[in-house]
């Protein structure tokens, strides 16, 4: 077909042009970037923390403050793309989150590591609503499977894969080059991006009519919600003053935030998407996806280090297994919506997810890399087809020049539910880890036969290896015997771990379920 035949054809007929695609996978680029940033330091955190002089109890903010500033930016990005276009904007962005990823390798202090990773974040969040925007309002709606199948592959390939990568540049390079690495993909993304996105004019009147009271309000209540999930399974929750009156803080700031959205004429969040029965049932269960996919990259490498002392790096080769099986299956996504009911699709895909998570219920203290393989490939073949399908389900009935919007809303959602989710799931293993160690511990006593004769052969092996003192040698058997009790019950927290997040996704599923196949038929 001909350049001119093509523009003649009716919208929905036409094919996307060469320039289009070229914009189309330069923003995925950047989408990829900015959701791989978020767990690419999560296996590497110790290194991270020995580099800058900080704890291991402050390392965590590493991470959350990346989170924080993404969470922010996702659902203002519509509003500001819309000022200033989303040419310069994008573009702007892509330059700030390089400077700021290139400043965080430098970094020699937490509290410079904080605020960098902050900024960092901050306009990394840029990159994945304009992403997802970019497909529904450049691509013909044909095409547009194939578009939010690479969308997918970003949001579910990069948290997988991100642990990995950082993995083996921290054992091989040093911690460092986590950050120097989004130099290359960053110079990409600019090559692919600066010819083919569209000149406009810039639209600084609606500077004057900008929701910032409701932007205002709503940094503050997602800053305090973030810290209060991070901190609050290490502080003991609310038996800490800072935890309460954080919470405090964000729950009165989050309502105010709401209530402005909710009467604003033209506010920065559009809330009352909500109001559309597939949006909301759809952002209902990609909350539950983003608990389960930020979620499990979180349990699995915590059980792998806690329990087998994996490294960064060997903890990356075990999820690989989760992110390099999503290459080959998701190009096939867009052909299985051509032939299966979309919400089949993605019910399928959330009950293969959940199945991944019931296999790993039943842990033991040998449970390493190769046990995990198998549920670790199940679990790529539910996600892989899970986000794509659901994206289209959810956008059912909403208006194509409301799109931006509705990326906003949907996709801080799901990275919302990741962050709440990943401290929820720390509280549960912390929790059942307990539950589990009081029980086993009241049957582990010492007129329990059972237990003497295990300290007793304990104590001759001590024995035989050089300790002098039978006394000594008790000890070092009773000593044994309380770690091999708490491993176990922190074996049993991370199977239980595992069963929650198989639940989410059964809910999921549900949500999904009573969502419309289409859009409904006015009556005129």
């Amino acid at each position: 077909m001909s350049g001119s035949e093509q523009s003649s054809a009716p919208p929905e007929q036409r094919n996307a042009s060469f320039r289009e695609w070229v914009s189309v996978f330069g923003c995925m680029l950047g989408a990829l970037i900015a959701v791989l940033d978020i767990q690419i330091t999560n296996s590497s955190l110790p290194e991270i923390e020995g580099g800058i002089g900080t704890g291991a109890d402050n390392g965590t903010w590493i991470s959350t403050a990346y989170l924080i500033g993404e969470i922010i930016m996702i659902p203002l990005t519509d509003y500001f793309s819309r000022v200033f276009t989303v040419r310069r904007f994008l573009l702007t962005s892509v330059w700030l989150f390089l400077l700021f990823s290139v400043a965080c390798a430098f970094a020699t202090s937490l509290p410079e590591m904080i605020v960098l990773r902050g900024m960092q974040g901050f306009w990394g969040g840029v990159f994945i609503p304009l992403a997802f925007a970019r497909v529904l309002t450049t691509l013909p709606r044909r095409q547009q499977p194939a578009g939010l199948a690479v969308f997918a592959m970003t949001a579910t390939f990069g948290p997988s894969i991100g642990p990995t990568i950082g993995g083996y540049l921290t054992e091989n390079y040093g911690w460092q080059y986590i950050f120097l690495v989004n130099l290359v993909p960053g110079a990409v993304m600019l090559t692919l991006l600066y010819p083919t996105l569209e000149r406009q004019s810039m639209n600084l009147g609606l500077l004057r009519h900008g929701d910032w009271w409701g932007i205002a309000f709503m940094a503050i209540g997602l800053a305090c919600l973030q810290t209060v999930l991070d901190e609050g399974n290490t502080d003991d929750w609310f038996g800490s003053p800072l935890i309460v009156r954080l919470s405090i803080i964000a729950g009165v700031a989050l309502a105010i935030f709401v209530a402005i959205e909710l009467r604003s004429h033209n506010p920065a969040v559009h809330l009352r998407l909500l109001g559309h029965r597939n949006f909301a049932l759809g952002t209902l269960a990609n909350i539950a996806v983003g608990v389960a996919l930020y979620g499990s990259v979180y349990v699995l490498p915590a059980y792998l280090q806690e329990i087998q002392g994996y490294n960064a790096e060997q903890v990356g080769l075990v999820l690989a297994w989760v992110g390099l099986p999503q290459l080959l299956i998701i190009p096939f996504v867009p052909l299985l919506q051509k032939h299966f009911d979309a919400r089949a699709i993605v019910v399928a895909g959330l009950l293969v997810f959940a199945a991944s998570c019931f296999m790993n219920i039943h842990l033991s203290a040998d449970s390493g890399a190769d046990q995990f393989m198998s549920s670790n490939i199940v679990r790529a073949l539910g996600q892989a087809v899970v986000l794509a399908p659901l994206a289209g389900i959810a956008l059912i009935g909403i208006p194509k020049e409301m799109s931006g919007a509705a990326s906003g809303v949907f996709n801080m959602m799901r990275n919302l539910g990741g962050a709440v989710g990943t401290a929820a799931l720390a509280t549960v293993i912390t929790k059942r880890e307990q539950f589990h160690s009081n029980i086993v511990g009241q049957s582990v006593t010492a007129y329990d036969a059972n237990v003497e004769q295990f300290l007793a052969e304990a104590q001759h092996r001590f024995l035989q290896q050089g300790t002098g003192d039978p006394a000594l040698a008790r000890h070092q058997a009773e000593v044994l015997l309380g770690t091999l009790v708490e491993q176990q019950s922190l074996v049993m927290a991370f199977s239980d771990t595992f069963l929650v997040l198989g639940c989410i996704l059964l809910v999921a599923a549900v949500a999904v379920v009573f969502t419309r196949s289409r859009e409904p038929v006015s009556s005129t």
